[in-house]
């Protein structure tokens, strides 16, 4: 057992070495790309510019060049910022070593740097947002739920509720968005579980997500993306192909759904019975087609209006038994689809 524990433990240390210098790495990239723009700005403003100038005047198409090399010198300089702000804390933390210093300061930078991001996007392309219910997500422990249409939703969460009311989020999210530096760092700090959605290894994932609602107080919840991924049609008729062969009885129930993929229930199940937790749901509309540098560069985000809603589930209105809460969450989703179908047209 000795032998094993000190090779466990030379892994361990091999593994926060390489994380380390993995993050060193990243911020001298950053830098240098931050650098690299910066240096190159009289030439790259002026071009971009102009090539709005030009795309208005021969096709009629929104300006958005200029507006998302804009965008993408705020996002490096938030990442740079934030990769310090996090060094910052874990020395006034004592090299770590005060768990819940580290943690609150963690807290603080994360939410400051999704608000920045999220001021940034909303100057630069005009964008309004509205809200309604956003109180009810408090107090906690709370489960959220929130609809996946793009990856700006991905701030809301910690605008609308943690920066406003204070509700420390516990994320279940996919692995791949470890690749950026600062959700790679203040990620691995806080509670949150990066899910491997491959499939390959569901069971322990889902245990994994399950650990995630333990513990919680009035000031925690837990939010996951139910869809799994960001909608899309081709996604949607590949999520109905999987439940015509899995799930066939869920398979018409969700062939209504026009405006959301059908909920998975692993892991979110999981959840439910995990804590003791109210459920909160978060619908918004608007920002639809948000998803490739295409589609903002065609406009799909600019001047948009985005609406949301949210809505609260008590714990006690949940039912106990397994078939009751499949049934509990479709019809709660099909709120949620119709909703969104209400108001996605008037957010454009």
């Amino acid at each position: 057992m000795s032998i094993r524990s000190g090779i466990v433990r030379r892994d361990a240390r091999s593994a926060d070495v390489m994380r380390t210098l993995r993050r060193l790495i990243s911020f001298v990239v950053l830098g240098a790309g931050l650098a690299g723009l910066v240096a190159m700005t009289p030439a790259l403003l002026p071009a971009a510019l102009l090539l709005d100038v030009v795309r208005s005047a021969v096709s009629r198409r929104p300006s958005t060049i200029a507006r998302v090399l804009c965008f993408a010198y705020a996002y490096l300089a938030a990442e740079l910022v934030g990769l310090v702000a996090l060094a910052w804390v874990w020395l006034a933390s004592g090299f770590g070593s005060s768990s819940a210093r580290l943690l609150n300061g963690t807290y603080a930078v994360q939410q400051r740097w999704a608000s920045g991001l999220f001021r940034a996007a909303c100057t630069l392309f005009s964008l309004r947002f509205s809200i309604d219910g956003d109180a009810l997500a408090t107090p906690g422990p709370v489960l959220v739920f929130i609809r996946h249409a793009a990856l700006a939703d991905t701030l809301l969460p910690t605008v609308f509720l943690t920066a406003r009311h204070g509700l420390r989020l516990r994320f279940v999210l996919k692995k791949e968005l470890l690749i950026d530096p600062c959700l790679e760092v203040a990620g691995r700090r806080l509670p949150n579980c990066f899910v491997d959605r491959s499939g390959g290894h569901s069971e322990a994932e889902v245990a994994r997500v399950r650990d995630l609602a333990r513990g919680m107080g009035p000031r925690d919840g837990v939010l996951i993306y139910p869809e799994g991924t960001r909608f899309t049609r081709s996604k949607r008729a590949r999520a109905l192909e999987v439940l015509a062969s899995k799930h066939p009885e869920l398979h018409a129930r969700a062939a209504e759904f026009g405006h959301v993929l059908p909920p998975r229930l692993g892991g979110t199940l999981a959840l439910v019975d995990a804590c003791d937790a109210d459920v909160v749901f978060f619908a918004h509309a608007g920002l639809e087609g948000f998803a490739t540098l295409r589609e903002i560069l065609a406009g799909a985000m600019l001047r948009r209006e985005v609406k949301m809603k949210l809505w609260r589930v008590a714990r006690r209105d949940i039912p106990e038994d397994p078939d009751g809460r499949v049934d509990w969450l479709y019809r709660e989703w099909a709120r949620l689809d119709a909703w969104v179908a209400e108001h996605e047209h008037r957010a454009r």
